[in-house]
């Protein structure tokens, strides 16, 4: 307290209180919310799966067929969510993945890599919670299988 608030409480008289007003109230960061569609996170964890060594392709045979198609019409584009669905809360998510894997490959190492990768890249650029990451294998990718469609391998 300043002496002059001082000497006014001897002499029975309240001090001045100056109030700040503070603009905007708290931290900055926590000004607002975001929030996330399920498709940013289906296109997250479609890369991320990708990306694994033994994933052939992601997607039933059905869905990868009519993907095809739809890559082939002007303004489709390729779809990266294919065979991944996701559930958004607000600070967690559940992703159900559907994938195809190369024959020879392990399918339980397969599937934990694609779990890691997949939490990872997920947690990481969306801050959400990945509370479980459900994996159907629905095919088996044989060496003399011609594809349906090529699918790049990003590296």
């Amino acid at each position: 307290m300043s002496d002059t608030a001082v000497q006014k409480e001897s002499e029975g008289e309240e001090p001045k209180k100056t109030s700040v007003t503070k603009r905007g109230g708290g931290d900055p960061a926590s000004r607002g919310r975001t929030t996330i569609a399920d498709g940013v996170v289906e296109k997250i964890a479609g890369l991320a799966a990708r990306d694994v060594v033994g994933v052939h392709a992601m997607g039933s045979g059905i869905s990868r067929t009519f993907g095809a198609v739809r890559d082939r019409v002007p303004g489709g584009g390729k779809s990266v969510s294919r065979g991944v669905k996701a559930e958004v809360g607000e600070v967690q998510t559940a992703l159900d993945l559907e994938i195809v894997v190369e024959y020879g490959v392990s399918i339980a190492d397969t599937a934990r890599d694609v779990r890691e990768n997949v939490i990872a890249a997920v947690e990481r650029m969306t801050g959400l919670e990945v509370v479980e990451v459900n994996i159907a294998v629905s095919d088996v990718k044989l060496p003399d299988e011609e594809d349906e469609e090529p699918e790049p391998r990003l590296q």
